[in-house]
C-alpha cells in the first residue's frame, strides 16, 4: 500500500483548471477525500450494525483506527480499480487486510450486507454536501456583496445595453439587483438539491436481501430499511423511500442545480468583461498583487476573475449533459457504465462551482464602479436613448398628416440624427412648436433621468426577495 516515487506524476492538482486549483473546493473533491468519504460509509454501518444487534458491539472501535484516508494509496488504488470497475474493491480489501492485524473479526465485519454502489454512491453524496455547503456560504457573500451595490447605486444612471446596442436608461442599482436575483435563484435551487441528497443502501440488486439474512442470522429485531434510514442520518443524509441505484436522478439533480449556479455566475462575469474594456470603463475588477498580469504586455491589468468564473460557466453544461444522458442510459437494477460515467463529471461540476462560487465572492465584494464612465457612456448615447418614450410623448404633436403620421415623422428624425449626427433636441425643437413644448418640457422628456420606468421599486422587490444577513461591504466608486 506504499506510494511509488512517481505516484504524484498522475494527480490532478488543476494546472489546466486554474478556476478550482489550489481551492477549498478541490482538497473537498480530492481523492483523499473520496477515500475518505468512502471509510466513513463503511465505519457508520458497523456502528449501526452494532446498534442493531447484528454483529459485536466491539468491532466497530476495532475497525475505527483502520478508517482513516492516510493509510491508503490513492495511485494503487486507482491502478487496481480496472479489476472490478471501481475504486470500492481495492479499497475493501485494504481495508479488511488493514483490520486484519488488529481484529479478524471486526475485518470479516466490515462492508456486511452492502455493495460497491451503497459505498461509492454514498460517499459521493457526502462528497457533494460538503463541497455545496462551501458553494452556498460563497454565495451568500456574492448575494450580500449584489445588495449593497443595488443599494448605493439605485440611483446611479446609465444605459441599458439590448443586444450589445445601447437601448434605454437604467440604474446601475438595478442591474446589480439583477446579477442578485439570478444568484438567489441559484442559490435556492442548490440549498433544495443539497437538502434532498440521499443515502442509497439496496444491497447486490437492491432488495436488501443480504441485511434481511443478516438480521435473520442474528436473531434481531431490527428491520432492514430502519437500520439503512439510521444510516442516513448518521450521515447526514436523506433518507430515500427505496434505494436508487437504478434511478440516477439524484446525481442529475444536483448537477442541475450546481450548473444553474454556474450560469447565475457566469452572467456576472460576462457583463464585468465588457463593462471592464478600456473603451467602456465602466467597471473594474478589485486588485491583488500578482493577478491580472500579462507575460508579455506590461501594461495590461486583466481581469481573471470574470475570466475564470466564465470559465467555470462554459464547461459546466458539458457535464451537466453527461449526468443527464447517464441517466437516461441507465439500465437494470445497477447500471453497467453509464454508473461509472457519472463519478467524474459530478466531481467536476463541484469543483467548478467550487471554483467559480469563491471568485465570484472575490470580485462583487471589491467591485469598483466608476460612475464617471457611466454617465459619460449615457451622454454619448444621447437624446436617442429615450426614443421610446418620445414615441409616447412627442409623436403625437408631430402628427400633421393624419393620426400615426407622428410616429413616422418622429422615426425620420431619430434616423436623420443618426445619419447627419445633427442632435436630436435641435431637431425635435425645429419641428415642435414651442406653444405645444416649451424648451423646459422638452428637456424633461429627454431627460434619461425621467425615464428609468420602476427601476427603484424593482430594487426593492429584489432585495426583499433576497434578504441577506452579513453586512454590505464597503466598495470602491469613483
Amino acid at each position: 500500500m506504499a506510494s511509488s516515487a512517481d505516484a504524484t506524476d498522475a494527480a490532478d492538482y488543476g494546472l489546466l483548471s486554474p478556476v478550482w486549483a489550489g481551492t477549498a473546493g478541490a482538497a473537498q473533491t480530492g481523492d483523499r477525500r473520496i477515500i475518505q468519504a468512502m471509510l466513513d460509509v463503511e465505519l457508520e454501518w458497523l456502528r449501526v450494525l452494532a446498534g442493531a444487534g447484528v454483529i459485536d458491539p466491539s468491532l466497530p472501535d476495532d475497525a475505527a483506527p483502520s478508517c482513516r484516508a492516510e493509510l491508503y494509496d490513492p495511485a494503487s488504488l486507482a491502478a487496481r480499480s480496472a479489476g472490478g470497475g471501481n475504486p470500492v474493491i481495492p479499497l475493501l480489501a485494504d481495508l479488511r487486510a488493514q483490520v486484519r492485524h488488529t481484529s479478524p473479526s471486526a475485518a470479516e465485519a466490515v462492508h456486511t450486507a452492502a455493495t460497491s454502489q451503497d459505498i461509492l454512491d454514498t460517499a459521493l453524496m457526502l462528497i457533494a454536501a460538503e463541497s455545496v455547503d462551501g458553494i452556498l456560504g460563497d454565495a451568500r457573500r456574492t448575494m450580500s456583496a449584489l445588495a449593497g451595490l443595488a443599494a448605493e447605486h439605485r440611483s446611479t444612471l446609465c444605459v441599458a445595453r439590448t443586444l450589445t446596442q445601447h437601448s434605454l436608461p437604467t440604474t446601475f442599482g438595478l442591474r446589480a439587483a439583477q446579477w442578485l436575483q439570478g444568484m438567489g435563484q441559484a442559490a435556492e435551487a442548490l440549498q433544495t438539491a443539497a437538502a434532498r441528497l440521499p443515502l442509497q443502501w439496496g444491497g447486490a440488486s437492491g432488495t436488501l436481501a443480504a441485511l434481511r439474512a443478516a438480521v435473520d442470522a442474528r436473531g434481531s429485531a431490527a428491520a432492514p430499511l430502519e437500520l439503512a434510514d439510521e444510516l442516513a442520518v448518521r450521515l447526514g443524509l436523506a433518507a430515500p423511500p427505496a434505494p436508487w441505484q437504478g434511478n440516477r436522478l439524484p446525481v442529475a439533480a444536483i448537477g442541475a442545480a450546481l450548473q444553474d449556479l454556474l450560469a447565475a455566475a457566469g452572467k456576472i462575469a460576462n457583463d464585468v468583461l465588457l463593462m471592464s474594456r478600456p473603451e467602456v470603463g465602466e467597471v473594474s475588477e478589485p486588485r491583488a498583487a500578482g493577478r491580472g498580469g500579462s507575460s508579455a504586455m506590461p501594461q495590461k491589468r486583466n481581469p481573471v476573475l470574470s475570466v475564470l468564473i466564465r470559465s467555470a460557466a462554459l464547461a459546466g453544461p458539458g457535464f451537466g449533459v453527461q449526468l443527464q444522458t447517464a441517466a437516461g442510459a441507465a439500465d437494470d437494477e445497477r447500471p453497467g457504465g453509464s454508473w461509472h460515467a457519472e463519478w467524474q463529471a459530478l466531481r467536476s461540476l463541484l469543483r467548478l462551482a467550487s471554483g467559480a462560487a469563491g471568485k465570484l465572492a472575490e470580485l462583487t465584494e471589491g467591485l469598483t464602479v466608476n460612475t464617471g464612465a457611466l454617465q459619460e457612456n449615457l451622454a454619448a448615447a444621447g437624446p436617442l436613448v429615450v426614443s421610446e418614450r418620445l414615441m409616447a410623448t412627442v409623436a403625437p404633436l408631430l402628427e400633421e398628416a393624419g393620426p400615426g403620421s407622428g410616429k413616422a415623422r418622429l422615426q425620420a428624425l431619430v434616423s436623420a440624427s443618426q445619419t447627419t449626427g445633427d442632435s436630436l433636441a435641435a431637431l425635435l425643437r425645429k419641428a415642435v412648436p414651442a406653444q405645444m413644448l416649451s424648451d423646459a418640457e422638452l428637456a424633461a422628456q429627454l431627460d434619461p433621468a425621467n425615464y428609468v420606468g420602476e427601476a427603484a421599486a424593482l430594487i426593492d422587490r429584489i432585495l426583499a426577495a433576497y434578504p441577506v444577513v452579513a453586512a454590505h461591504p464597503v466598495r470602491s466608486s469613483r
